[in-house]
């Protein structure tokens, strides 16, 4: 064992559990995956010990992680929030919604600040996911041989603050931006779904844009923006003509496949700091 602990890896859906363990393992540390009941890939899990748990049994997690020597903790994955039916509570559990309050039925992001909060009281250090797996952050500039114009520039533009908008009332990351008017935001049901409504949505001309941006204030440890193949997938069958999405806080998921993704639907691939100007390369 490790002077640092095993790492311990709350594991939702999606790749990046896999690539987040993959890459501490790499570097000499032990992992212990925690796979969330419904969530997880069960072929992931199997290549790495691991133990599943529902969403509602905190105490079981709190225990399982002190059982392997964990000190360290990541939160990654996708996760469907459930209902209070679906979470089934154990103690541990009740006792911390309680102690949430409000944030426990308001965005996800308070939440997620309150469970962090509380693995730190319980002796744990939650990392974030691209503090192990450091080059998943996508940068800053234009990564596809695509280009916005003039139209998708403003698109990009209305998405940020509608984004903001969003961000700063903890409902969502994401919006969908087609000729200035705001086809569809990003809620609960994720930028998938998302996506496959504003296909439905979408009015002649050029395809829209879809924007992911940080909430103000988020808790950076847990939750941030994805980007993957299949959201480049789910774009083009939408029928959209780029992403764009904050860089240095954006997790591009498989970076490589993911930009040959764009570039093979002819999409461009665009990372923005919300508050300056675009670089000069990404100008018409």
């Amino acid at each position: 064992m490790t002077e640092r602990g095993a790492l311990g890896i709350l594991a939702g859906g999606g790749g990046f559990p896999a690539r987040v363990a993959a890459a501490a393992r790499a570097a000499g540390r032990e992992v212990f995956v925690i796979g969330l009941e419904g969530h997880a890939d069960p072929q992931f899990l199997a290549q790495y010990p691991h133990e599943v748990a529902r969403v509602g049994a905190a105490g079981r997690i709190l225990e399982l992680l002190r059982g392997r020597n964990v000190r360290d903790i990541v939160l990654v994955g996708s996760v469907r929030r459930p209902s209070m039916l679906e979470m089934r509570p154990d103690a541990t559990a009740v006792r911390l919604l309680a102690r949430a309050g409000r944030l426990a039925i308001a965005g996800d992001d308070g939440l997620l600040k309150h469970i962090v909060a509380t693995l730190g009281e319980h002796g744990f250090r939650v990392l974030g996911a691209h503090e192990v797996l450091t080059e998943a952050l996508g940068p800053r500039g234009l990564l596809s041989r695509a280009a916005p114009d003039a139209q998708a520039m403003a698109d990009i533009t209305r998405g940020i603050a509608v984004a903001r908008a969003l961000g700063v009332a903890d409902v969502g990351q994401g919006c969908v931006v087609q000729d200035g008017l705001v086809l569809c935001v990003e809620a609960v049901e994720g930028t998938d779904a998302m996506l496959a409504r504003a296909g439905a949505l979408a009015r002649p001309g050029p395809g829209g844009v879809l924007v992911k941006l940080v909430k103000p204030g988020q808790e950076r440890r847990a939750d941030l923006p994805t980007v993957g193949p299949q959201t480049v997938r789910n774009a083009a069958a939408a029928g959209l003509r780029g992403i764009a999405f904050e860089a240095g806080g954006t997790l591009l998921a498989e970076r490589d496949q993911t930009i040959a993704a764009a570039d093979a639907a002819r999409l461009f691939l665009l990372g923005f700091d919300p508050d300056h100007p675009f670089p000069k390369e990404t100008q018409p």
